[in-house]
């Protein structure tokens, strides 16, 4: 027998019974794919046939179905130029494939109108390895001392706890213009600049709803800072929890060696570079946050003046958020993120200097993330 039809349903022990001659775990390598409807619906799973020796990685924290699609985790040996996949989806008409960050390329059955394959590479040495292919992101600025992401979320993509509560529509939006803010600030404030010059780097991002390998709950996002090139370096990594409106409430920042520190309302929060022995060897100070009552974040280098994520005019954070600069309003900032189509509209108005005001569009391939136009 040279394939094998493998649901994802199937019970791990019935797949290894199926699969004899699965590879050695030393051998093994991972796979993922995720399968885009064209059209949102019950959320369903499709048949998938995979050639001898390969699998689909067991439990249902693998194999996934939202409104918008279905993703699943391959494991065998390795194969860069890619194993054949067989799907069949019976009245499920499918847009495309995602594999990382790839749309790969599909060959219909002329056959029969519900099958097609594709080739999917086996590279990675881990399933987490793949998270990428579940997620659609975006990296306006990669660049020395800056990691700048932005997630967007769909809730046709709803996967995990995600589908147990109500959508988070207040925070998917809010956090999205306070990373815009967050980003603004630490390019004036010079930041990025001095963390560059010590091989280190800010890393901002949001909050994901689809990814069952990362329950990302509940809504928060980051501004976090790696001292050295990544997260295996020494970091500290603020969670900043969002309310339905917006606002920012809890601070959980994880600091590498002293694990989770709690900071509420009020509370100075301090964030250290891990260069030198000072203040207990966590290095010299880079910047404090202290969340404010009004939702918002002071941010406060540890050189120069301070700096404001604030509430918009409506006294939230959903609507429009204000940026402050030395106790004075800077930049009132507002987004649109238009997931279905892959358009995500800043608009940023300079309340000090109108020259600073400007209006970009990020084009984006919408189901990968992947710029087209709008990089800093």
């Amino acid at each position: 027998m040279t394939r094998r039809t493998l649901l994802a349903t199937v019970p791990a022990a019935g797949l290894a019974m199926a699969m004899p001659g699965v590879a050695r775990a030393e051998e093994l390598t991972y796979g993922a794919f995720r399968i885009v409807r064209r059209l949102p619906g019950v959320p369903g799973q499709p048949e998938i046939t995979l050639p001898a020796g390969y699998e689909i990685v067991p439990g249902a924290t693998y194999s996934v179905a939202s409104r918008a699609e279905y993703y699943t985790f391959v494991r065998g040996p390795r194969n860069a130029a890619g194993i054949e996949v067989r799907v069949r989806w019976p009245d499920t008409p499918v847009e495309a494939v995602v594999h990382q960050d790839l749309r790969l390329a599909i060959r219909r059955d002329r056959g029969d109108r519900h099958s097609f394959t594709f080739a999917l590479p086996m590279t990675q040495p881990t399933a987490g390895a793949n998270q990428p292919t579940l997620q659609v992101w975006s990296f306006p600025d990669v660049s020395p001392g800056m990691n700048y992401r932005i997630e967007h979320n769909d809730p046709d993509r709803a996967a995990g706890p995600w589908t147990t509560v109500p959508w988070p529509g207040g925070a998917v939006t809010s956090v999205i213009h306070q990373l815009v803010a967050a980003h603004a600030i630490c390019r004036d404030s010079g930041m990025v600049e001095i963390a560059a010059a010590k091989g280190h780097r800010f890393v901002l991002m949001g909050f994901e709803t689809n990814n069952t390998l990362h329950a990302d709950n509940p809504p928060h996002w980051h501004i976090s800072y790696n001292s050295g090139p990544d997260f295996n370096s020494p970091t500290h990594n603020p969670h900043f929890w969002l309310d339905a409106a917006g606002r920012n409430f809890y601070n959980g920042m994880d600091v590498t060696g002293l694990g989770r520190l709690k900071y509420y309302v009020g509370e100075p929060a301090p964030l250290y570079d891990f260069v030198g022995d000072a203040n207990g060897g966590r290095g010299d100070l880079v910047l404090t946050f202290t969340l404010r009552e009004d939702g918002g974040i002071d941010i406060q280098p540890a050189a120069g003046p301070g700096y404001a994520i604030a509430a918009g005019r409506n006294g939230d954070l959903v609507e429009e958020v204000t940026a402050l600069r030395d106790g004075r309003p800077w930049l009132r900032i507002t987004t649109r993120d238009r997931v279905r189509h892959g358009v995500l509209t800043v608009r940023v108005r300079g309340l000090q200097n109108p020259a600073e005001s400007y209006a970009r569009v990020y084009r984006y391939d919408r189901l990968t993330g992947v710029l087209v136009t709008g990089r800093h």
